[in-house]
C-alpha cells in the first residue's frame, strides 16, 4: 500500500467518522458524551490524508527539480573543451598522474555502482497484500450498522447495578418516568423507601431466562459498547401474556420487595409490580448512562 492509498483510506476513515459523528449512528458505538471527541478524531484524520499527498506531490516536484538540476550539470561537464584536461594531465607528475586515473576509474566505478543502485531503487518495493486487509474495518464502519447489545448479551453477563451515591426526591406527576438503573438503585439499595407507593414508568428490552422469567434490561457505558454491561429488574404482576426477546417495552408498576440474585454474577436484582405495559419502538439512545454520571 503506497502513500497515496494511505492516503486515501485516511480520507475515507476519516469521512466515516464524521458521518457516524454527526448523527445518531455513533451511539451504536460510544457514549452521548464522546461525540466532540469522535468528531475532532475525524477532522484529524482527513487533515492528516491531505498533508500525506500535500507532501507527495512536494516531494515529486522535488525529485523532478533535482534531476533536471544534474542533467543540466551532466551536459555542461560533457561540453568542456579537451585542451583542459590535457593540461591537467600533462601538469601533473606521475604520482598525481595515477591519482588522476585512479580517482577516474573510481568514479567510473562509483558512477557504475550508483546507476545499479538507482536502478535497483528506482522501482518501489513491493508492499505486502495483507495490508490491503486494513480497508475491511473501513468497509465495516461504511456498510454495517451493528444493533445495540441486546437480551444474548445481557443473560450472558452479570448485572452491572452499583449502590447509587444519594437518593434525590421524586418529581411531582403520576406515573412518574424513571431510568431503569434509577428505580433498580433505590429498590435495591434504599429498599424503596424512596419510591414508597409512588407509579413509575421504566423503558427497557425484555430479556427471558432459562426458566421464562421475564427482565426489563437497559444497557449501561463506561465509555463505549465494548465494555457494555446490562442492569436488570425483574417484572410481575399483569406482564403481558407472550412476551419476545429484545422486544422494548414501557411499563408501568409501583415498587416491590421481591428480589432475587443474578445467576451469573449474584448480584441483586430488584422486581417492580407491573400494573401496565405496552411496546415502545427503540429509543434514540439505546444504552443507559445515568449509572456512572
Amino acid at each position: 500500500m503506497n502513500r497515496q492509498a494511505q492516503a486515501a483510506v485516511l480520507f475515507l476513515v476519516g469521512a466515516a467518522v464524521l458521518h457516524a459523528g454527526s448523527t445518531d449512528l455513533y451511539l451504536r458505538y460510544v457514549k452521548a458524551g464522546l461525540q466532540p471527541l469522535l468528531l475532532g478524531a475525524g477532522v484529524v484524520l482527513i487533515v492528516a490524508a491531505v498533508a500525506t499527498v500535500w507532501y507527495e506531490v512536494r516531494a515529486g516536484r522535488s525529485g523532478r527539480g533535482m534531476r533536471w538540476l544534474r542533467g543540466a550539470r551532466s551536459a555542461q561537464g560533457d561540453g568542456l573543451p579537451k585542451a583542459e584536461d590535457d593540461d591537467v594531465h600533462v601538469e601533473g607528475d606521475g604520482s598525481g598522474d595515477g591519482d588522476s586515473h585512479r580517482d577516474g576509474l573510481g568514479d567510473d566505478l562509483g558512477d557504475s555502482h550508483g546507476d545499479e543502485h538507482g536502478h535497483g531503487h528506482g522501482h518501489g518495493h513491493r508492499e505486502p497484500r495483507i495490508s490491503w486487509l486494513l480497508i475491511l474495518p473501513l468497509l465495516a464502519l461504511i456498510l454495517v450498522a451493528p444493533p445495540a447489545l441486546g437480551s444474548y448479551s445481557a443473560m450472558r453477563t452479570g448485572t452491572a447495578l452499583q449502590a447509587p451515591f444519594g437518593y434525590p426526591a421524586l418529581p411531582a406527576g403520576d406515573p412518574i418516568p424513571l431510568g431503569l438503573v434509577d428505580y433498580a438503585g433505590r429498590a435495591a439499595y434504599d429498599h424503596g423507601r424512596s419510591l414508597g407507593d409512588r407509579r413509575i414508568k421504566i423503558t427497557g428490552f425484555v430479556a427471558l431466562d432459562r426458566s421464562g422469567t421475564p427482565y426489563l434490561v437497559r444497557m449501561a457505558l463506561n465509555c463505549c459498547a465494548a465494555d457494555a454491561q446490562p442492569v436488570k429488574i425483574g417484572l410481575s404482576g399483569r406482564i403481558p401474556p407472550v412476551l419476545q426477546p429484545d422486544t422494548w417495552l414501557e411499563v408501568t408498576g409501583t415498587y416491590t420487595s421481591k428480589r432475587t440474585k443474578d445467576p451469573v454474577n449474584g448480584g441483586i436484582i430488584p422486581f417492580l409490580k407491573v400494573s401496565q405495559a405496552r411496546p415502545v419502538p427503540t429509543p434514540r439512545d439505546p444504552y443507559d448512562e445515568s449509572w456512572n454520571n
